[in-house]
């Protein structure tokens, strides 16, 4: 005798993990074109990293409201705020992908207009990947 429905054997729970497809169409990202050839692996997931880095979370509806980061909020807040709430928000955002085990070495440096560069490493099960992100804060 079973004690629940078959139909929720592929129930997705809460907060868990997703597996991202690995399998993907190549996005140029200089000309913003995505072409018919398919990428797979490490350039999937430099791709997907990408992505998640340049949508902001629950701005479109097309997304669930895991993907994304939550960058725009930081805009006017005072450094000190600033400086260690970008690594925190940049590895929350990535880590819902499970391809990707972790995300560290951050550098961050920023300039008196307002804008924090980020210098980062993210370890998939691909291989790493060495990011830089740019994050304006302020209008100077």
């Amino acid at each position: 005798m079973k004690l629940l429905p078959e139909e929720f054997n592929n129930v997705s729970i809460a907060g868990s993990r997703t597996r991202m497809p690995s399998k993907t169409y190549r996005m140029n990202i200089e000309e913003e074109t995505v072409s018919g050839i398919i990428t797979d692996d490490l350039e999937a997931v430099r791709q997907a990293v990408y992505k998640i880095l340049n949508t902001e979370r629950y701005k479109h509806i097309i997304y669930s409201s895991n993907y994304g980061v939550e960058l725009a909020n930081l805009f006017g807040k005072p450094m000190p705020y600033v400086i260690p709430e970008i690594p925190r928000r940049i590895e929350e955002a990535l880590l819902v992908d499970d391809r990707i085990n972790k995300v560290d070495g951050f550098n961050l440096k920023y300039d008196k207009h307002g804008n924090v560069k980020c210098y980062f490493v993210v370890h998939s099960i691909f291989g790493d990947i060495e990011i830089e992100r740019s994050v304006k804060i302020k209008n100077v």
